[in-house]
């Protein structure tokens, strides 16, 4: 017997403030307007949007709070174009994952894909001083974890290099997504509390795999960049997994 042909699920109607903010957000995009610029008046977009006084507000109220316009009170105040910094996007896209149940391997399948081009693109091409920072980090974790909160600690720095070694691509998507990751991980780490019992093997192969990365990004050796990146995700996700696996045993024991 066939089931019965169901009509698609409709999308749920928004509301007039919603598709207004929306209609102002295109309007500034086809101006090209950049941050900084002033947006009209109110009784401007009244008549250019076709909608009454409360509307406009609540849009404008709805931009605001999404980091998209900026309002100024006092002389030369107004409206004006904000600009979305890359750490409240990721906070917002953080809140979008949080109900998600995501795990170490869905974050590991996208830094195994990601990183090792990222590393090889990055060989011999980033300065001495970009180099000295990478160099900085890793002098944050000099030693293993007496203690949980000195391996969360070091947890927190390890992927820090992460982060920083994203920020440094030209490519402002792969960036993001990169150190996207890199705070997503820190995330379960800490509130999974994976950092518990201190693991030495994942401190010292991970301290090993970014040393000689940096090595092979100062002589701009990509092929080595990739190929020792690849074995540090691979290495990771597997000492995370089972890092994982014990914190949930310890959780069913107790």
């Amino acid at each position: 017997m066939t089931a019965p042909n169901r009509p698609p699920a409709k999308e749920p109607r928004r509301s007039r403030p919603v598709r207004v903010a929306d209609a102002i957000k295109d309007w500034v995009v086809e101006r090209n307007m950049a941050p900084g610029d002033r947006l009209p008046g109110e009784a401007e977009l009244m008549a250019r949007f076709g909608m009454a006084k409360g509307t406009i507000r609540e849009a404008m109220r709805i931009l605001e709070a999404q980091g998209l316009i900026e309002t100024r009170t006092g002389p030369g105040g107004g409206s004006f174009v904000g600009e979305v910094t890359a750490d409240r996007a990721k906070a917002l896209l953080a809140n979008y994952f949080y109900f998600k149940d995501i795990s170490i391997s869905d974050i590991y399948q996208l830094r195994r894909a990601l990183e090792p081009e990222l590393a090889a693109s990055l060989a011999g091409r980033l300065t001495e001083a970009q180099l000295a920072e990478l160099e900085q980090v890793v002098a944050k974790y000099p030693e293993p974890a007496r203690s949980a909160e000195e391996e969360r600690d070091q947890h927190v720095a390890s992927l820090e290099f992460h982060r920083t070694l994203a920020n440094f691509s030209d490519n402002a998507l792969l960036a993001f997504v990169v150190s996207f990751m890199g705070r997503i991980l820190t995330d379960l780490t800490v509130y999974r509390r994976l950092y518990d019992p201190p693991n030495r093997e994942l401190y010292e192969k991970g301290l090993a795999y970014q040393t000689e990365l940096i090595a092979a990004l100062r002589h701009g050796r990509a092929d080595d960049a990739r190929r020792i990146m690849r074995s540090h995700m691979e290495t990771a996700e597997a000492l995370m997994q089972r890092q994982e696996a014990q914190v949930l045993r310890r959780f069913i024991a107790e």
